[in-house]
């Protein structure tokens, strides 16, 4: 009956795991749930005073298709102002989410059997919305000794004249690796040699970086013609219900993505519009942003404390968002006498099952080695988790 389509699309993992979380709950067990990518934040109160102010003034009815004029010149400003990146409001397409946002990219240029470049790990989503795409997804394996970067080489030698586009994420989802400008650089030097490549650089952790700057691949002028940026306000102004994301792309594209989105959902939220307005015209170096940014750089350094202690925790050390990724193989092929630990989803299953803390297995990654720890909550239930999790391994022999 249903689509092979739809079939073959797999469930986000992280929301299975916070679905999973939500029943162990509800049957009375005091579940700490670090699956999910949410800031523990509320959304400041001059973003929410904006949406009530649009309220009042009757922002109810159908928004263009591509967002508000004012709205995606405010991103236009944005660019310049934290990016040095020029852009033109005809170049910018408002969705409900970086998620859409991918979506109205890839269905926008990828055919049937075009190759889609994905350094792994990689956020879930990218493979499965390749697979709605028809695309053919190709992984390039990084590693904790790499901090999970791509190397030219790597790049190089993946490409081929199926390839159709990159796309990466920095800071990145699942391993808070952030790329250097040198990095980049050298990324791009690859990308200038093969023209017919795009690239889609997902920056939607730009604001929760604990190294300084955030550096752009878009800074590179050579590719700006095939260069598509994602971004949104859920990350970095803790709105993640709020389903705001953008992108800047050459304006072939963000008439292609216009004319797709004007047939699946219209506009985004009219109101949530008027509130990314005002995020976006803020200054990155508010005393919020500052305050939640600050809270994450902490709660990495604890987070990579706690877990330190613990036998078998390969670490890597995130500069940016709100993970740690782990690489935890160690555990393989170990017993409590009840369970056998194969792989890191059976790892994520015995932790959740046995001491109620929720994480996500590699494998929705594409890094079946690690997990991934979210430290998107309070100090308090990150050391009451990170204890339960030691206990709960110390019996795996």
């Amino acid at each position: 009956m249903l689509s092979n389509r739809i079939q073959a699309l797999s469930e986000s993992e992280t929301l299975a795991m916070s679905r999973k979380s939500r029943e162990l709950k509800a049957q009375g067990h005091d579940v700490i749930n670090l699956s999910l990518g949410e800031p523990d934040f509320n959304t400041p109160d001059y973003i929410k005073a904006a949406a009530k102010e649009a309220i009042d003034k009757n922002f109810t009815f159908y928004p263009p298709v591509a967002g508000y004029q004012d709205l995606r010149e405010a991103i236009c400003i944005k660019f310049k102002r934290d990016n040095n990146l020029e852009f033109t409001c005809d170049q910018i397409v408002v969705s409900t989410g970086a998620k859409q946002s991918i979506a109205n990219v890839f269905l926008s240029l990828v055919n049937p059997g075009d190759e889609v470049l994905v350094p792994a790990p990689y956020w879930v989503s990218y493979k499965e919305i390749v697979k709605v795409a028809e695309g053919k997804a190709v992984f390039l394996p990084t590693t904790t000794e790499s901090e999970f970067k791509l190397t030219p080489q790597q790049l190089e030698a993946a490409i081929t004249p199926k390839t159709k586009l990159m796309i990466y994420s920095s800071p990145c989802n699942p391993t808070g690796s952030v790329y250097t400008r040198d990095e980049l650089r050298a990324i791009a030097e690859v990308l200038r040699n093969h023209p017919h490549v795009y690239i889609i650089a997902d920056e939607i952790y730009e604001h929760i970086n604990f190294v300084g700057k955030h550096e752009s691949i878009g800074q590179f002028e050579w590719l700006r013609d095939r260069l598509i940026i994602v971004n949104g306000v859920s990350k970095g102004f803790a709105m993640t219900g709020w389903r705001i994301g953008y992108i800047a792309a050459p304006k072939v594209i963000a008439q292609a993505c216009d004319k797709l989105q004007g047939q699946f959902t219209s506009g985004a939220s009219s109101i949530a519009q008027r509130a990314a307005l005002k995020a976006i015209l803020t200054d990155p170096g508010t005393p919020e942003m500052h305050t939640m940014k600050t809270a994450f750089r902490e709660r990495r350094d604890l987070m990579l404390q706690l877990l330190s202690d613990i036998p078998g925790m390969k670490l890597n050390h995130p500069e940016g968002a709100f993970y740690i990724f782990p690489d935890i193989s160690w555990y393989f092929g170990k017993s409590d006498g009840t369970t056998t630990v194969s792989n890191s989803a059976d790892l994520c299953m015995y932790i959740l099952n046995k001491v109620f803390v929720a994480l996500v297995p590699g494998d929705a990654f594409g890094a079946p080695e690690c997990i991934r720890f979210s430290y998107a909550t309070s100090k308090e239930k990150l050391m009451e988790a990170v204890d339960r999790i030691k206990n709960a391994l110390k019996n795996l022999k």
